[in-house]
């Protein structure tokens, strides 16, 4: 094993035993007759884990997942050392040479062409001409490749071996959240509700509804799907009015239908569109007008916005896959 192997997994198991120390340090404490962890006493008033839990449950889920990942990181990094440590000595050789035969020998030189791919393809962000950034892509190319040479290298001998992990995923952060009143749809009494904060005008949210109609077509019957509004002014300035008369548009039982007209029109929400949509989909026109001119459901959008900005709310790339981790959705 060479010296430079050596430290790398002097320092990753140095790392990986503060981490478990970090974890252990948060789980002590004293214990009361019934087992509560208690976690300090302010003149005779107790605060039990449970209360420091449920006052600062959003920041403490974010830094366990935080941990996890960086456990994750470095557990990896530690598998990949023993790996090409045992690799190198059937191979009787050092590590170093090993990554040299394995993979800096394979990589091939970089041509002029992919230089030119590249920078037609970022040439606004570089801010240069192609000759003074000629050379900096060329290694910027080569140093990707030996990445995805590496990378590939060690899945082969990953593949080759016995591995198994033990870590395990911190518990979701569920956040309670009033919907009473919110459109919604699916069983009233499904195991899972799924509470969503959209910007009719986010160009994002509109490519998350796809994945929304397949979590429902996946899991159906077993998820309530419930929406809140979160308009964001300062880029969207039509979006707040838009929330405001799919609103209007629920008092006629047509929530989703204009919620996807909104979407399929996007981003065109002045108040002749948001009209036109509710003629389109066979609104009382007239109900509907008076409803939006009234600002009636102002407040509640502007609830929603509070609620929404105050929780850790689900990018569109982990919904599917954070679905596998609610057991009331196993078959």
């Amino acid at each position: 094993m060479s010296n430079r192997t050596k430290t790398l997994q002097s320092r990753i198991l140095i790392i990986l035993v503060v981490v478990s120390g970090m974890v252990v340090i948060a789980t002590r404490g004293a214990f009361n007759k019934e087992g509560r962890v208690i976690v300090a006493d302010v003149d005779g008033q107790v605060v039990y884990a449970s209360d420091l839990e449920k006052s600062a449950a959003k920041a403490l889920s974010e830094q366990r997942q935080r941990l996890y990942h960086l456990q994750k990181q470095k557990l990896d990094e530690y598998i990949d050392a023993v790996l090409l440590t045992r690799e190198a000595k059937k191979s009787g050789i050092s590590v170093e040479a090993l990554l040299d035969q394995e993979v800096h020998s394979k990589i091939m030189p970089i041509t002029d062409d992919e230089i030119e791919v590249f920078y037609s393809s970022n040439k606004s962000r570089l801010g240069m001409d192609l000759k003074e950034a000629r050379e900096q892509i060329r290694e910027f190319l080569r140093v990707k490749k030996i990445e995805i040479q590496r990378t590939l290298y060690l899945k082969s001998l990953r593949s080759n071996s016995r591995i198994e992990t033990y870590l395990k995923l911190p518990p979701l952060f569920r956040a309670e959240v009033p919907i009473t009143g919110a459109p919604a749809k699916g069983p009233e009494y499904a195991p899972v509700t799924i509470v969503k904060f959209e910007d009719f005008q986010c160009p994002y949210c509109k490519q998350f509804q796809p994945t929304v109609t397949e979590l429902l077509s996946r899991y159906n019957g077993k998820i309530r799907l419930v929406h809140k509004d979160l308009p964001l002014d300062s880029i969207h300035p039509q979006a707040r009015q838009a929330a405001e008369a799919a609103r209007c548009a629920d008092e006629q039982d047509r929530f989703w239908n204009y919620h996807d007209k909104l979407y399929a029109n996007a981003p065109k929400f002045s108040a002749g569109d948001l009209t036109n949509y509710a003629k389109e989909l066979g609104l009382n026109v007239g109900v509907f007008e008076r409803c939006f001119a009234s600002g009636k459901y102002r407040t509640i959008v502007k609830q929603d916005i509070s609620e929404g900005s105050s929780l850790v709310l689900l990018v569109r790339r982990h919904f599917l896959s954070m679905a596998g981790r609610f057991p009331e959705l196993s078959h």
